[in-house]
């Protein structure tokens, strides 16, 4: 049988892995090996993918991906926990005072040279979601995003640890192995091995501590002083289970440290010993995961014979021996290369490999996984009480009835986006909006009579009341719209929803060519595009990367929420949600119409598989929240008064003033009037031929809410734009400004993750396609009698 055909709640023991290639090399990093046991949980409401539970967590996986996983012994219930406590010696001699906080300084300070002195750095690692940004927030003090889904980190970041600025620690993206599979897992790969920190933080999810530890193990063979952080030790314990630490150290041969990085519990101890084994550059004791039994006896052979042929090749490259070997075994292309090795060397590396292969039975990437998993059962039998049962996982099992079920789901989905745009456009944000919009209006007319009354310049009066005031005040009016807006989906990734909503979203999302991991940029699109784009690095394969970013900006951003906002008031009152909601659906299908054409004609290959942890639902953190909410307002901020302010000065003096310098009593005659004039023929087969809206349009390539602080400068007051513009031709003007180029900043950070050449061309894309939809917009309003 294959995976595909195992009854729902049915459970079996995996007899071969099919696949090639990075791909078959993740499922086995993942814990999806010959020998272990798979149950299937439930399947998506759409019918794929599949939910299992494997190795204690679960794994999301395509029905065409499982057909390629052989499987046998079909029973009912899960098979007892087999704890591979056999006679396999796992100690080597006692780590000394490892766990002992009173002693382990004075011992080292006899045995090792004297300590390094001046500047240490720390490599945050770990697998993704197991709270690695947490905890590196409570190191450094730093306001990073931390999220319930797999991949927030997407970049690496560096801080300082709070009281020794000489410690530099950094967040890396989250990976399962050093197998390089995804654009993060590269990241940290070449971070720990071309930049050398002085010692590595590995974090591990106490709660999952069998899939966690084969990254640890990975880490021990690179030749850097490693300490274990196991993070969740709180959960773990409340739900009846403990781990034996020092025994555990003892086999390990490195500090492991107990912490609880959202509760900020064991954080000064493991800095402690991170500072210990960096100064004193305390090698792992232990990089020989091999069993001498029949199961590793053939494993541990071949290591040791590469490890003994490639030794000048790894040094000569700076890759430690022993991590150069097991790559090799697993047929790493980028290790290989790395060693630059003879073509005889090579073919005798691939007789070692058959040799090992004939002896144990299995390929040469799944022996080694075998290797490592069986080594992490042993460990974990004699180290570990597991709880007798996760309250979390019970719990997020009952919600996911319900939020993943086959008839619930996409109107559970469609209701909760609903709620929270509806609290955000229409009951929260719109209130706290209003206030602050009177209480600005308040001020700038209080200031103006205090100026007129000084006896101010006409001149400068006019900049600090039409430009500053207006202009960047009806700007920062709509502060609490995105707050209120990123507290909610902050809220929903904090939780673990964001994952069950790409779960859920999957088959629908790749018959238009993604992958069901593409909805989380798409739903951080409605937040900023800038994110968006760089959240795409979590996306395995170049080809839906590039798809998704080509998406995003039809995902209606924040920043445009000042836009609608501004032209619902003054031009359609009575149906200003019912606006909204259209303007968000209108580009939600640009961009599928877009997806569409795109894969027929430009996208090539189908997307790749659907690969990813389900985590546990969680409560989110308060301050996390709150800590995100401050981040985006401050952004908000910082553009108002940098970019926006600049922008909105320039367009006053424009506009103020004739090329002779002179203070102009009416705007037609001034240098913007001129400039503007030239482009506005442009869109006047859309309506709004007014050379002041071309102004505003060029304005919001800085960034989009300068589109509402130019038109407020240059028209002055709402009436006044209503003379200008018709009903019809203000709807054409937001849908142009929906679909057209986005801000400048997310075209920097388009370059920047594909190049020059397709962030140009998504600007004149996105434009000529914006232009095409107000045009047949408007013609179509204007044949219905609508203009």
């Amino acid at each position: 049988m294959n995976l595909r055909e195992l009854p729902v709640g049915k459970a079996a023991t995996v007899t071969t892995v099919g696949g090639e290639g990075a791909l078959r090399q993740h499922f086995l990093d993942m814990g999806l090996i010959p020998g272990v046991e798979v149950v299937l949980v439930k399947y998506a409401p759409m019918g794929d993918p599949m939910e299992l539970l494997v190795q204690g967590y679960s794994l999301t996986l395509r029905v065409a991906d499982a057909e390629k996983i052989g499987i046998e012994g079909v029973r009912n219930e899960p098979r007892a926990a087999q704890e591979d406590a056999d006679d396999e010696d796992l100690s080597l001699v006692p780590h000394p005072a490892l766990g002992e906080e009173h002693s382990f300084q004075e011992n080292y300070e006899e045995e090792h040279a004297s300590p390094l002195e001046g500047k240490l750095t720390f490599a945050l690692v770990g697998n993704q979601n197991c709270g690695k940004t947490t905890l590196f927030n409570q190191l450094t003090g730093s306001n990073q995003h931390v999220g319930n889904f797999p991949g927030v980190t997407v970049d690496r970041k560096s801080g300082f640890i709070k009281g020794h600025p000489e410690f530099e620690v950094t967040d890396l993206p989250g990976i399962y192995s050093l197998s390089p599979y995804t654009s993060e897992e590269i990241i940290s790969r070449e971070f720990i091995l071309r930049e050398k920190p002085s010692a590595i933080i590995n974090i591990v999810d106490a709660t999952n501590i069998e899939r966690n530890l084969y990254l640890t193990m990975q880490l021990m063979e690179l030749g850097v002083p490693v300490v274990l952080a196991l993070n969740m030790m709180d959960e773990m314990e409340g739900n009846g289970g403990t781990i034996h630490i020092n025994e555990m150290e003892s086999i390990l041969q490195i500090p492991v440290v107990p912490i609880s990085a959202k509760k900020g519990q064991g954080i000064d101890e493991l800095v402690r010993h991170a500072v210990h084994i960096a100064r004193y550059h305390e090698l792992p004791g232990r990089t020989d995961f091999c069993g001498r039994d029949d199961h590793g006896g053939a494993v541990h052979r071949c290591i040791h014979g590469i490890m003994h042929l490639v030794e000048d090749h790894a040094r000569a490259a700076g890759i430690p021996v022993r991590f150069a070997a097991g790559k090799l075994i697993e047929g790493d292309p980028i290790v290989e290369r790395d060693l630059k090795l003879e073509q005889n060397e090579k073919d005798m590396i691939g007789h070692i490999v058959q040799q090992m292969e004939s002896e144990r039975g299995l390929d040469r990437a799944a022996a080694m996984a075998d290797m490592r998993f069986l080594f992490i059962r042993r460990l974990c039998a004699r180290t570990v009480v597991k709880p007798r049962h996760s309250r979390e996982h019970e719990r997020s099992q009952k919600i996911d009835r319900i939020l993943t079920g086959r008839f619930t789901a996409i109107p559970a989905f469609v209701a909760i986006m609903a709620v929270v745009f509806w609290l955000t456009f229409s009951v929260i944000g719109a209130f706290l909006q209003d206030e602050l919009a009177e209480g600005i209006d308040w001020f700038t007319q209080r200031a103006s009579e205090a100026l007129e009354a000084s006896g101010v310049n006409e001149a400068m009066k006019s900049l600090l009341v039409d430009a500053v005031m207006n202009g960047v005040g009806s700007v920062v009016s709509f502060i609490p719209i995105i707050v209120v807006l990123f507290f909610f989906l902050s809220m929903l990734e904090d939780s673990g929803y964001m994952a069950r909503v790409a779960f859920v979203m999957d088959k629908l999302l790749r018959k238009i060519g993604l992958s069901g991991r593409s909805v989380v940029p798409l739903l951080i699109g409605f937040g900023c595009t800038v994110p968006a784009v760089m959240s795409t690095r979590t996306l395995p394969s170049e080809r839906d990367r590039r798809f998704t970013i080509l998406l995003t900006p039809f995902m209606s951003c924040s920043a445009k929420m000042p836009i609608y906002a501004f032209f619902t008031a003054a031009f359609f009152p009575r149906h200003g949600g019912l606006v909204m909601v259209s303007l968000y659906l209108i580009g939600i299908f640009s961009g599928i119409l877009v997806a569409l054409v795109s894969k027929r004609f430009r996208a090539e290959g189908e997307a790749v598989p659907f690969v990813m942890e389900l985590p546990n639902y969680r409560l989110p953190g308060l301050q996390n929240t709150l800590r995100l909410m401050w981040d985006k307002a401050k952004d908000f901020l910082q553009r108002a008064f940098t970019v926006i302010f600049v922008g909105t000065i320039v367009v006053w003096f424009l506009q103020s003033f004739d090329f002779t310098l002179n203070m102009v009593q009416n705007s037609e005659d001034s240098i913007l009037a001129s400039a503007a004039g030239a482009i506005a023929p442009i869109f006047a087969p859309l309506g709004f031929g007014d050379w002041r809206v071309s102004t505003s349009l060029i304005s919001g390539f800085l960034a989009k809410e300068s589109v509402v602080s130019t038109l407020s400068v240059l028209y002055g007051s709402v009436p006044s734009l209503r003379a200008s513009l018709t009903p019809l031709a203000a709807f054409s003007l937001l849908i142009f400004c929906l679909l057209y180029t986005p801000c400048i900043a997310a075209i920097a950070s388009v370059k920047r993750e594909l190049g020059g050449k397709s962030a140009l061309e998504l600007v004149f894309f996105q434009c000529a396609f914006a232009w095409a939809a107000a045009f047949l917009v408007y013609g179509v309003g204007r044949l219905a009698g609508l203009g």
